[in-house]
């Protein structure tokens, strides 16, 4: 189990100096927030301590007694290709280091290196390690078609296929420490996939949720960053923010789309350097939460009209996960409809009442724009004025009769509806074509098939027997 540790695998440090490694370790806890760390003096027990350990980076030196660096360097590299090599050597020899890189050296640092680029070359190399377990997960999921913890998602109800590649590619980026986009329309139930992911984390700290829209950028700050005793009038007692108090655990920020170019700033730097300064401090604290942000809004259409900043995009969606709407799950929505009723029926004090058989057929046939919240307001309300063993339709029909559509018709200038090659067809077989699918959207429900085609149920009716007869 990873419980607050980055990364979830091991990072191990290869050097003959004591004093070096344990600098070394400090360090990279402090300014790299790493804390998933082996120590190795001995340079004959680094294959032994691989062979035992889940190590997937090694920072090695080269000049060292009994098996040195460049042998040490062949080794992995070939029994163990899949783990990452950082030299650090007290040689800055440049025919030293092109032959490391030429061995499968991943990177090469010289131990007098400022410490600001050690750091971000070793992060580098953590992303990039993260990045291929996860791809080598995803893709072992998807080809077994598993769900290694199907506990975690027990809160969102659904049959559909593609949630469950959905959860497939959560169960495979949850042990990362990168931030996660989740996209989607409101009411299709972001918040309970953030859920997931902080439950498949395994992070020992909680989950902290704020919706952003609306803050501006001194209330922004201070919510995330907190601040101390006298930062500004009314600060009467230090106070911790969201940050602080989702240590070991995971910060949610809802509506990001909305968040403002100041405010987007402060976020970017936040996820950049892995550090915030609380408001009225001048000592930095890291940043030890996972972070998860939200939208519903089009972010990549945002950014290229300068109201979102392209670096932040970009280093929000390194794991991106698009949550499809419920018109899109329509074998969800019987499922959907029981457990809200019965959920209002419990809250309710009443017993469930039976659903009449038509209409989960009619509400397939309507695009919810809400989503699952809309359908669960609908079920609520149906539920509320509730009085025989069948459930009345009056609700979903008052609804449903102001709103249901049938589909928009494609972009005419790019489909077009008639091969240019044939002759067009009579305006009775369109009408025969229309009439044959909207009974079959409605699963052969006349008075839902006559909603759709836009006439009365006789006319229909008329025109299904003038077609039998025919």
């Amino acid at each position: 189990m990873n419980i607050n540790r980055y990364p979830s695998f091991g990072v191990l440090l290869v050097d003959d100096e004591a004093a070096f490694l344990r600098s070394l370790s400090i360090v990279l806890e402090r300014r790299g927030g790493i804390n998933h760390i082996f120590q190795c003096q001995d340079s004959r027990e680094v294959m032994d301590i691989i062979a035992r350990e889940n190590i997937g980076l090694v920072l090695l030196d080269l000049t060292m007694p009994n098996v040195s660096g460049e042998v040490l360097l062949q080794q992995i590299v070939e029994e163990y290709p899949e783990i990452g090599v950082i030299i650090i050597s007290g040689l800055n020899q440049l025919e030293t280091a092109v032959n490391c890189i030429r061995l499968g050296a991943y990177d090469y640092f010289v131990k007098t290196t400022e410490e600001d680029r050690l750091i971000e070359g070793i992060k580098r190399a953590i992303l990039m390690q993260e990045m291929r377990l996860e791809n080598q997960e995803m893709r072992r999921r998807f080809l077994t078609d598993t769900l290694e913890r199907p506990e975690a998602f027990s809160s969102i109800i659904t049959e559909d296929k593609g949630m469950r590649s959905v959860f497939q590619y959560l169960e495979s980026v949850a042990p990362s420490s990168q931030p996660v986009m989740i996209c989607g329309e409101s009411g299709v139930g972001k918040e309970l996939i953030a859920r997931a992911i902080h439950t498949l984390s395994d992070r020992s700290g909680s989950l902290i949720s704020v919706n952003v829209a609306g803050l501006d950028d001194n209330v922004f700050a201070d919510t995330l960053f907190g601040h101390h005793r006298g930062a500004f009038t009314g600060a009467d007692k230090a106070r911790a923010g969201l940050i602080e108090q989702a240590a070991g655990g995971t910060l949610f920020l809802d509506e990001i789309g909305d968040l403002s170019q100041a405010s987007q700033v402060k976020l970017l730097r936040l996820l950049q350097e892995g550090e915030y300064y609380p408001l009225g401090s001048d000592r930095p604290k890291r940043l030890r939460a996972r972070v998860i942000v939200a939208t519903h809004q089009d972010l990549a259409q945002k950014q290229k009209e300068g109201d979102f900043r392209k670096d932040l995009f970009y280093r929000l969606k390194t794991h991106r996960v698009d949550i499809p709407p419920l018109r899109q799950r329509s074998t969800d929505i019987p499922l959907l409809l029981e457990h809200f009723l019965q959920e209002a029926a419990d809250e309710l004090g009443k017993n469930k009442p039976t659903i009449p058989k038509e209409l989960p057929v009619l509400l397939a046939n309507y695009a919810f724009p809400g989503n699952i919240r809309e359908l669960r307001a609908l079920a609520y309300d149906a539920m509320s004025q509730h009085r025989s063993h069948m459930l009345s339709m009056d609700v979903f029909r008052q609804v449903l009769d102001r709103e249901i559509t049938a589909p928009e018709p494609e972009d005419l200038a790019e489909h077009m509806l008639f091969n240019p090659e044939r002759p067009l067809p009579t305006l009775q077989e369109v009408g025969d074509l229309l009439v044959n699918e909207a009974m079959l959207r409605a699963q052969g429900n006349q008075s839902l098939a006559s909603k759709l085609l836009g006439i009365s149920q006789p006319a229909l009716s008329k025109r299904l027997k003038k077609a039998q007869s025919q």
